[in-house]
């Protein structure tokens, strides 16, 4: 016998977990040892992009045949990436009533079929006790029974799922008494979906991305314990936008086209950490009181005068980041109008500047990197990311080195 075939079924499984599903399953042809030792692995994974109509006929043979004998108490993770798959539903859904018979801990569907055919979930799915997280992408439509109850769910993911009615989504979310962390991304062709609710008090992270889409009237969010907040989207033309009772919010990414900025920024103003981007200039009044760690996007034509009021708004910022959120395009900057007095958090706070937008050495982002390390008093790094094309960076360095700094232990670097 040799080495490998003498260890434990224990070991062994946790070897057979190092490699794919397919590969595991292979090793049962090496010996009788090694026959069924695979069906005691407790995170199973199938499918894949790239699949021939041949191979998921046999893969759906593979698990017709073998899924009901699989002997692992509990299953831990089984995923599911279907694409452009002929696959009967009906066999899909046996499959997932099989998987959550063990006691499942993590469901994820990835499902892209053709022709379209959504309906893949058994009901017993929305009463697992024991299912902890749950991820669905794809073209699956999400039809939530009137018995529902997810006592155990704790991370929830549904990426372009279609809805099968408007109430489905809340429905579901208030079954889920410990949620804590909520994805959606909302399909922007779902003609079902008119408005979007979370009422969740559990929930401490939401990722959020609502699609300019005309049957969409407006969201309503209530999270009261929510840490960490990511809204993304077209929403300049939705009726209604309501966000409430964020008193816990740490950190927050807010890339909106959203005409009612005020009430979306007034409940992020507790935050620690805040990345945005909005071609909406934020209102006068609002302050960042605990805010550390500034991140603005470039992007829109308001850029400068967008800074000067945050920096105003965030008397103990430390860290500021320039940048180009998601990939954004530049459209062009406005004209840098220095502010009237000194921003506190130049005088009192800010440690770090990074502008990893793409600085070009034109003359309005020269004059917001001179003001700064002209006024930042406690400044110790500026690092500045330039264009290949842009003017020499020897010439951007003698250019910024020349100026004035409040900070004689500021470092000026170049990417």
């Amino acid at each position: 016998m040799d080495r490998i075939s003498g260890l434990s079924d224990e070991l062994l499984i946790k070897i057979l977990l190092l490699v794919p599903t397919k590969v595991a399953v292979s090793t049962s042809i090496l010996s009788k040892r090694w026959e069924c030792l695979w069906m005691w692995l407790p995170k199973l994974k199938y499918g894949h992009m790239y699949c021939s109509e041949s191979e998921w006929e046999k893969l759906q043979c593979f698990l017709d045949r073998n899924l009901p004998l699989h002997r692992a108490p509990v299953i831990e993770s089984f995923r599911l990436e279907l694409f452009n798959t002929r696959l009967k539903p009906e066999n899909i859904k046996m499959w997932l009533v099989l998987a959550l018979s063990h006691c499942l801990r993590e469901l994820e569907i990835v499902y892209v079929s053709y022709p379209n055919r959504l309906n893949i979930l058994p009901s017993n799915l929305f009463t697992c006790k024991s299912l902890v997280i749950l991820k669905l992408g794809g073209r699956i439509l999400l039809d939530v029974t009137r018995l529902v109850s997810l006592p155990s769910l704790k991370t929830l993911r549904l990426l372009k799922v279609k809805y099968f009615k408007d109430e489905t989504l809340q429905r579901l979310l208030s079954n889920c008494p410990i949620l804590e962390d909520l994805m959606v991304d909302l399909h922007e062709r779902d003609t079902t979906t008119t408005k979007f609710t979370a009422l969740v008090p559990s929930l401490q992270r939401l990722t959020l991305r609502i699609p300019d889409n005309p049957h969409i009237d407006g969201f309503m969010i209530e999270t009261p314990a929510l840490k960490y907040f990511k809204l993304s989207g077209n929403i300049r033309n939705y009726h209604y936008c309501s966000i409430e009772n964020m008193p816990n919010l740490i950190e927050a990414h807010l890339d909106v086209e959203f005409p009612d900025i005020k009430s979306l920024i007034g409940s992020a103003t507790s935050v620690k950490r805040l990345t945005l981007c909005s071609k909406t200039l934020l209102a006068e009044g609002f302050v960042f009181n605990q805010l550390e760690h500034l991140e603005v996007c470039t992007c829109p034509m308001i850029f400068s005068n967008q800074l000067v009021r945050l920096l105003k708004a965030s008397p103990k910022l430390k860290r500021l980041d320039i940048s180009v959120v998601n990939h954004h395009k530049p459209i062009g900057m406005d004209e840098w109008n220095q502010p009237s007095t000194v921003p506190e958090c130049l005088l009192s706070s800010l440690q770090s500047l990074s502008w990893s937008g793409e600085y070009t050495g034109e003359p309005q982002e020269r004059d917001i990197v001179v003001y700064i390390l002209k006024h930042a008093l406690h400044l110790k790094t500026a690092t500045i990311k330039s264009y290949e094309s842009a003017v020499p960076k020897f010439e951007m360095l003698k250019e910024l080195s020349l100026s004035s700094r409040a900070s004689a232990a500021c470092r000026l670097m170049f990417d």
